[in-house]
């Protein structure tokens, strides 16, 4: 097998399976937000808000740091291996352990019940599992063990999955006399309907602990050993990759945190805070289409801009990829926004829901930049000057964290989804600036912002008009969409022609 057929292979397992997870995870959305009320689904989306940070802290980079120093000539992977997963292991129990201690001093600062202290604990072991496990999943990497890394990514996730199906709709259904009527003896000893989201993380802790079990070979060959002359060099080129993920989890994941302690009371009549950040967040799901392109983008281009990179082409090309980029993400944008009540109707399943499906178009467009951001991030990727993405990831932050402070007690949770705009917008636009100066690609900026501005007009003209009945408001909307498509073929129509 050829090194370029065998790059492909293993791109092609590893991407698929993290997309086809996420998408797979996305089809949950429908049945929380129809068994949870935006409460329950507040409290969830915001102790996983800082799940995604502690990710972070208890990794500390030393996956990426284990792939550097194994890749070296020379190096001795067992050794290496042995180092990182010790430390991580060590580390891993210490901050469980006192995230643990800490549950319920936590717990009476948010005035969290006796159930919902579990959630910590439950969580405090996900943490330390998901940490521990992802230096096997390196290994597995490290040598191209593709379909095993893939195969044992997608069973956790299907496994998840049926999970949830079974406690969440099968039993909760027979429980309440909808169907089975005869199981319901056998049902009632497996199913408490009081533990609500509590099903959720218990799901994910069963998972996740049985991916030990799954991934046994690789962790049978440990030795448990800490030598601090060869972890302080790892730790050193670690550290900037942990805070840059600190930063990338802040753009991601601090409006939800934000928008809880930072709202004020009573500011959507009949609804708590969390319901707020539960509204928030389901809305925030209905930009999945956008997010599951931006990932396949990034497996598919990252690859193919640095096999680029020495064609005296390239820019050329890198500016065509950017056109073609902008405009399917600007026509995933219409059709969403045009077709808002479809998607909330089959993804959001309680009315209550539908409440914040404002803030989606907002998000989309938000979204869409950051793909914009990442075709940008091609000149510091390929001139080595990635310390400028770090400073972009950084100023991103602050102004995610600085107009969700500002916006947040004026506008609600409109106010996070224009910070998230704002905020990846400003990253588009300052990689742009910096390019030019450094790494110039004659990307056709009237063309594309024209396109962006045709999507964002023609939203705002679905959006504004109102009509009643329901085949002539689904038929107008398509048409819209259509007319946008329309625009790009008889603009595109000779270049297309010509491929």
């Amino acid at each position: 097998m050829s090194i370029a057929k065998k790059l492909v292979g293993q791109t092609a397992a590893y991407g698929l399976s993290s997309i086809v997870g996420r998408a797979l995870n996305y089809l949950l959305v429908p049945i929380y937000t129809d068994v949870f009320l935006p409460e329950e689904y507040g409290v969830f989306s915001y102790l996983y808000a800082f799940v995604g940070f502690l990710n972070v802290l208890y990794t500390y980079g030393m996956e990426t740091a284990f792939f550097r120093f194994a890749n070296k000539p020379g190096a001795d992977k067992y050794k290496l291996y042995n180092q990182v997963l010790s430390v991580i292991l060590s580390s891993s129990v210490i901050l469980s352990g006192i995230l643990m201690l800490l549950s319920g001093p936590i717990a009476d600062y948010k005035n969290f019940t006796a159930q919902e202290q579990n959630y910590i604990l439950w969580l405090a072991a996900i943490l330390a599992i998901d940490a521990i496990v992802a230096i096997p999943f390196a290994w597995l990497r490290l040598q191209n063990k593709a379909i095993k890394f893939a195969s044992i990514k997608l069973a956790n996730i299907l496994l998840v999955i049926a999970a949830n199906l079974f406690f969440l709709v099968l039993c909760r259904d027979i429980y309440n006399g909808d169907y089975l009527q005869s199981l319901r003896p056998l049902i009632t000893s497996i199913y408490n309907p009081d533990l609500g989201i509590g099903y959720i993380i218990l799901i994910n802790l069963a998972a996740n602990a049985l991916l030990i079990p799954m991934l046994w070979r690789e962790f049978k060959i440990l030795r448990f050993e800490l030598n601090p002359e060869l972890l302080r060099p790892m730790l050193v080129y670690a550290y900037p990759l942990m805070l840059m993920g600190m930063a990338g989890m802040v753009n991601e994941l601090i409006d939800r945190i934000l928008l809880e302690e930072w709202l004020p009371e009573n500011f959507y009549p009949g609804h708590s805070n969390y319901a707020a950040v539960g509204i928030y967040s389901a809305c925030y799901k209905l930009s999945i289409f956008m997010t599951l392109t931006l990932q396949a983008f990034r497996y598919a281009a990252e690859p193919f801009f640095f096999s680029q990179a020495e064609n005296k082409e390239s820019p050329k090309t890198f500016a065509l990829i950017m056109k073609w980029f902008v405009i399917a993400c600007a026509f995933i944008f219409l059709f969403i926004s045009a077709n808002l009540d479809v998607f909330a109707h089959f993804f959001l399943r309680k009315p209550e829901y539908h409440e914040g499906l404002m803030v989606v178009p907002i998000l989309l467009l938000a979204n869409l930049f950051l793909g914009v951001y990442y075709n940008l991030s091609v000149w510091f990727k390929l001139t080595d000057k990635t310390k400028y993405g770090t400073y972009i990831s950084f100023g991103g932050a602050a102004v995610t964290i600085l107009f969700n402070l500002l916006l947040i007690p004026v506008l609600g949770y409109m106010g996070s989804a224009i910070a998230t705009f704002i905020c990846y917008f400003g990253m588009a636009l300052s990689s742009y600036l910096l390019g030019n100066r450094h790494y110039p690609i004659p990307y056709p900026v009237k063309t594309i912002a024209a396109y962006i501005l045709l999507a964002v007009g023609l939203v705002w003209l679905v959006l504004g008009i109102e009509i009643d009945n329901f085949w002539l408001r689904h038929a107008f909307q398509l048409a819209v969409c259509a007319v946008f498509l329309a625009v790009v073929w008889l603009r595109e129509r000779s270049r297309l022609l010509t491929f």
